[in-house]
């Protein structure tokens, strides 16, 4: 895909200058920049890297002298990384899903494909399953009985969906997600040992041997429009009602949301994120690689959880949370503080100690 530097800028809503005929194969880092790439130096610590590229254009930080700097054309952007985004979006081809249904998928009679729609190799489209208008669905994908995907979906290889499953338009699954496998509920048929420990949040005064037995699912799973989920993530389907997933949320691979979960709009979980049963979090709730959340909580919104946070009790709207167990971030970061210095500390006490237990002789 070929682009002018003066198309990039259109669609970034930015400004460029000199030789913006110039066309553009690809993006680079300046080092790697060849005299068709656009090179990314948008801060003025990458301004060396441009003398050991071939870079012709590039995106630059403001106040930069493109002339000076020995290009030809360059564009300047008010927020970078905000810039990325549009920058990739115009360059990326997509996937490789030819159009039309490949002869080797096994498309129930019942489903209804969607105008424009792809379906890749070895997909399997279960019965009265609805696929929306432009959908791409890549190989060796699984979508079970009255599934229903958006418009403009994407789901790569080996994605599966399970039955009965809801998802919104413009969503893309990265593969190897599932969502709508069964949740993990089961019971004992007396009180169990867990059950006595999370009480008493102590020792087990007697060890119940018993087994568990399942509590099947008949929920299913809800995604609103503008979701991406990553890959290996899992999305377990609700016990009696269905775990939901609100517009515009993004989730990173091997994430694991519970069943009966609900998540707000427009939240982001990073990588290793596990949200426990019945939990409930607000909408722009972010949470950073790692952390995990117990069950039948409710965690406000704007709530911000710093990696390998453990959260396990209610948490009010607006708060930053770090730590195990979580605590407001300030409240960790002191206490880190006061860690290190406690070393420090306990010289000054044996001094102290070795001082009064053995005074010194006056002259």
């Amino acid at each position: 895909m070929s682009h002018t530097v003066k198309q990039i800028a259109d669609a970034l809503g930015a400004r460029a200058e000199g030789a913006t005929d110039l066309r553009i194969d690809r993006a680079a880092e300046p080092a790697d920049a060849d005299a068709t790439a656009l090179a990314l130096a948008m801060d003025p610590k990458y301004a060396e890297g441009l003398a050991s590229g071939t870079a012709r254009a590039a995106i630059l930080w403001e106040g930069a002298d493109w002339r000076a700097l020995g290009l030809e054309a360059a564009i300047y952007v008010q927020r970078p990384r905000y810039a990325m985004a549009g920058l990739t979006a115009a360059l990326d081809p997509g996937p490789g899903i030819a159009p039309g249904c490949h002869p080797s998928a096994v498309i129930d009679p019942s489903a209804q494909i969607g105008r424009n729609a792809a379906i890749g190799p070895f997909a399997v489209i279960g019965p009265r399953v609805r696929i929306g208008d432009n959908a791409r669905i890549a190989a060796h994908c699984v979508l079970s009985e009255d599934a229903r995907i958006g418009d403009d979906a994407l789901l790569l290889t080996r994605v599966t969906v399970g039955p009965r499953v809801r998802i919104g338009a413009r969503f893309i699954a990265q593969p190897g997600a599932v969502i709508g496998a069964d949740g993990m509920s089961f019971v004992t048929p007396e009180k169990s040992t867990v059950e006595t420990v999370r009480e008493s949040m102590g020792q087990a005064t007697e060890v119940a041997r018993q087994q568990w037995v399942r509590i099947h699912s008949l929920g299913s799973v809800t995604i609103g429009d503008d979701v991406e989920l990553g890959a290996n993530a899992a999305i377990d389907r609700g016990t009696i009602r269905d775990t939901r997933v609100g517009d515009g949320t993004k989730i990173d691979n091997l994430v694991h949301l519970a069943h009966n979960v609900v998540v707000g709009k427009d939240c982001l979980f990073a990588a290793l994120v596990g949200i426990a049963g019945s939990t409930t979090l607000g909408d722009r709730v972010v949470l950073g690689g790692q952390v995990g959340v117990a069950d039948n909580l409710l965690v406000g919104d704007d709530v911000v959880a710093g990696g390998g946070t453990k959260i396990l009790s209610n948490v009010p709207a607006g708060r930053a949370m770090m730590g195990y167990p979580a605590v407001k971030m300030e409240t960790h970061v002191e206490g880190y503080k006061a860690l290190r210095r406690l070393p420090r500390l306990f010289a000054q006490v044996a001094a102290l100690q070795k001082a009064v237990s053995k005074p010194g002789q006056k002259d």
